[in-house]
């Protein structure tokens, strides 16, 4: 596997009782951090808040978080799964 992955994820802050919380990008972090342990330098992750003037165009009936994965929507909405990331990457690596 000698290809570039690149994963973007797209949230923003979120509001609960102790005030503005930035979970998502949070989550990024991780999740960037298992991909690394896994591929190493073959896969890339970005965080990008919904206001980032570099923020990816979400599909019209978007919900957050959205996760891409080399410029395709894989997730919109509900968690941030490792395990789908892993799974589309295999499947990106076989079509290949």
């Amino acid at each position: 596997m000698n290809r570039l992955y690149e994963v973007k994820i797209v949230g923003t802050l979120v509001a609960c009782s102790e005030g503005m919380v930035d979970n998502w990008r949070e989550v990024a972090r991780w999740v960037s951090d298992q991909l690394k342990t896994r591929y190493g330098e073959q896969v890339m992750v970005e965080y990008f808040d919904l206001l980032d003037e570099h923020c990816p165009a979400l599909p019209a009936d978007a919900q957050l978080p959205v996760v891409f994965l080399n410029g395709k929507v894989i997730s919109n909405g509900g968690k941030i799964s490792v395990s789908l990331i892993n799974k589309k990457i295999i499947e990106l690596s076989v079509d290949t």
